[in-house]
């Protein structure tokens, strides 16, 4: 992209782009402007071109990323890139041979970390005894979603698309072998970034109604069968549009974590946690 600068996609209308995100059932219209038609056009791209991203665009979306919320300003998080091929190439088979792996421009591993904390407090003299708790994960891998959804904003913004690599988890050990993280250190997540590949761009895909997913005062499921219903007639017909298996979200969702084997070695994460520093307790 030498000489090229990215630009945003077209601004949907706020009809258009409820209507892409929630079918037939949009909610009301409220109040609207190009931030939230930019986070209600998200999509996840999986084909990009090999070009290089415009010079500084890391270096920006570190800048949004570390503009996030982060639980009592600790930072129990950091973000590696991925530039080695043959680092790549690992984390491509770990995820099963997500193609896109290898060919975006940027691809990134964020990270819950709190070995840095650990340093501070061992330098100081002062070691930190609430490190091993499970609490201190918990806001470690939080920290790190919060930073990489606003690295995702700020991405697509600029006319970048982006998708999210949770399959690094099927076997964490080994990308932490691979990246040289010490203890204390776990790859949450991957993220490419870049440019779709004509054709990638892909679709919004369609969510929940909000009836399902929004309670009011106490928590009511009375009309989610037959919410769950009309969601599953929508992603049906969203994935025969995209060439998709056609089946619905309810067979997903099954497919997904129906068996411990659909875990594909997640099931195991608990020892690959402990296994890199993280006790858990």
């Amino acid at each position: 992209m030498d000489g090229m600068t990215t630009s945003p996609r077209e601004t949907p209308t706020q009809q258009a782009a409820l209507a892409a995100r929630y079918g037939a059932a949009p909610p009301p219209a409220g109040p609207w402007n190009a931030t939230i038609a930019g986070l209600l056009d998200h999509r996840s791209v999986r084909g990009y071109r090999p070009d290089p991203l415009p010079p500084g665009t890391l270096e920006t979306l570190v800048a949004a990323a570390q503009s996030a919320a982060t639980s009592s300003n600790l930072q129990t998080w950091s973000v590696a890139t991925v530039e080695d091929p043959a680092a790549r190439a690992v984390m491509a088979e770990v995820a099963g041979g997500q193609k896109h792996i290898l060919e975006c421009p940027l691809f990134l591993v964020f990270l819950a970390d709190v070995s840095r904390n650990d340093r501070l407090g061992r330098e100081e003299g002062r070691p930190l005894e609430g490190l091993p708790y499970l609490e201190t994960f918990l806001v470690a891998a939080i920290d790190a979603a919060l930073a990489a959804q606003n690295a995702v904003v700020a991405a697509e913004s600029l006319g970048l698309s982006t998708v999210y690599i949770g399959a690094l988890r099927n076997d964490p050990v080994r990308v932490a072998e691979t990246l040289g993280l010490p203890p204390g250190v776990m790859g949450v997540f991957g993220l490419c970034v870049g440019t779709p590949k004509p054709g990638a761009e892909g679709e919004v895909k369609p969510r929940l109604p909000q009836s399902v997913v929004l309670h009011r005062g106490r928590y009511d499921v009375a009309g989610e069968p037959a919410a769950r219903a009309a969601y599953d007639a929508e992603m049906s017909r969203f994935s025969q549009r995209n060439e998709m298996a056609a089946d619905s979200w309810t067979q997903r969702v099954i497919a997904r974590i129906g068996t411990v084997k659909a875990l594909r070695g997640r099931d195991r994460l608990a020892a690959a946690l402990q296994a890199l520093g993280f006790p858990l307790r």
